[in-house]
């Protein structure tokens, strides 16, 4: 509408025309409007009290200028993108070559990192008589002796205040929370 009459409209103006000459409803002219001011295609300004909506298509035709200039710019930048990394990947393939010599040194790659997995397997096999996995079991044994020994001073303190308290027998205490007779410290 504003492209085909070149000319500057208030909503009321364009309320009036739209449904006559584009069959658009009424009620949606406001909604479509402001969707097309929203998508660049239509602009707006507030004069005083008033609304006016215009669009032109000079303004329309800039702009695919524009997208169409960045777009090749992009376009160009892509281009010397892949050629830099085409030069990279022919760089790359230089000493590559499938030959004798190499497929020779792949090979032998290929048996020493099996080599390398089972000597490991093997090492992983003696791993308990190394003497720094030995000498952490004995710490975490010292830690856990330790830590067995403090509950079993926790469990004889509460038997104690247990038995000051309410008077109860320690054979009466032991059966009703399972403690067993033998509960003694860990040497």
């Amino acid at each position: 509408l504003c492209f085909a009459q070149k000319d500057v409209f208030q909503l009321k103006d364009i309320e009036k025309i739209a449904p006559k000459e584009k069959g658009i409803t009424s009620m949606s002219v406001k909604e479509i409007l402001q969707s097309l001011v929203d998508d660049g295609m239509v602009d707006t300004d507030r004069i005083g009290t008033s609304n006016y909506f215009w669009a032109f298509p000079s303004k329309a035709l800039h702009a695919r200028k524009r997208k169409l200039e960045e777009l090749e710019s992009q376009f160009a930048e892509s281009s010397q993108k892949k050629e830099a990394l085409q030069k990279n990947i022919e760089k790359s393939k230089i000493g590559r070559e499938d030959t004798v010599e190499r497929a020779a040194l792949i090979e032998e790659l290929a048996a020493l990192r099996q080599k390398k997995e089972q000597l490991k397997a093997e090492i992983d096999k003696y791993r308990e008589c190394d003497p720094d996995v030995v000498e952490e079991m004995r710490q975490t044994n010292k830690i856990a002796k330790e830590a067995a020994n403090r509950w079993t001073d926790n469990i004889f303190s509460i038997k104690s205040w247990a038995k000051r308290k309410f008077g109860f027998e320690e054979s009466r205490i032991d059966k009703s929370f399972g403690i067993p007779e033998d509960l003694d410290y860990i040497d």
